[in-house]
């Protein structure tokens, strides 16, 4: 409609969550009509992330560096994990400021219908690690989901057989809810209140 580079842009920004056909139109032609500076600088930002940003190999949280910031804290406490789906889930939990021990990102959930099974999710290499960290305590903060409790409860499984503690957040975080648009204190809530699992 606008030519094939316009076009591409907007199309380019559709991959955003939540982006659809109009709101990516409106972006492009605001970047172009009154921001190219902010544009050049969205699009360098973009890049050096895409190239430099991994994942941490202790907890699998995106970093830049050899470990993320929260696996590099020594004040952290080292005897207990928190499992999250994704790192938006892990972002929302320190907004809280409710918690202080260390995480695991599983970066999905399983999901055999599409193919997803324990090992996409990393599972296995979240079992050496309470094996090799000495854990005490293991707290499931997957979303209340159905796929999100199915995880939990394989999780929590494997874990148990382990030896560790197991619990799993509660109150406060809606059925059906996921962590990322909870607010600070309704997940301050979950965590102080989460119960024994098995």
């Amino acid at each position: 409609m606008f030519g094939p580079v316009i076009d591409e842009l907007i199309d380019a920004l559709r991959c955003l969550p939540g982006v659809g056909p109009k709101s990516a139109q409106r972006m492009a032609l605001h970047i172009l009509e009154r921001n190219r500076t902010g544009g050049l600088r969205l699009s360098a930002a973009i890049g050096s992330a895409v190239e430099l940003v991994r994942r941490c190999p202790r907890c699998r949280n995106l970093t830049e560096d050899d470990l993320c910031v929260i696996c590099a804290n020594p004040r952290r406490d080292s005897k207990c994990i928190c499992v999250v789906e994704t790192p938006a889930d892990l972002f929302a939990i320190e907004q809280s400021g409710s918690y202080r021990g260390l995480y695991f990102v599983l970066m999905g959930h399983l999901s055999p219908i599409d193919g997803i099974g324990p090992e996409a999710i990393g599972v296995d290499q979240l079992m050496q690690r309470l094996a090799s960290d000495q854990v005490e305590e293991l707290i499931l903060a997957t979303n209340l989901t159905v796929e999100g409790e199915a995880t939990a409860h394989y999780i929590g499984e494997r874990a148990r057989h382990a030896g560790v503690n197991v619990t799993r957040i509660a109150h406060g975080v809606p059925l059906g809810g996921e962590l990322e648009y909870v607010d600070g204190g309704t997940l301050a809530h979950a965590f102080n209140s989460r119960k024994q699992l098995f």
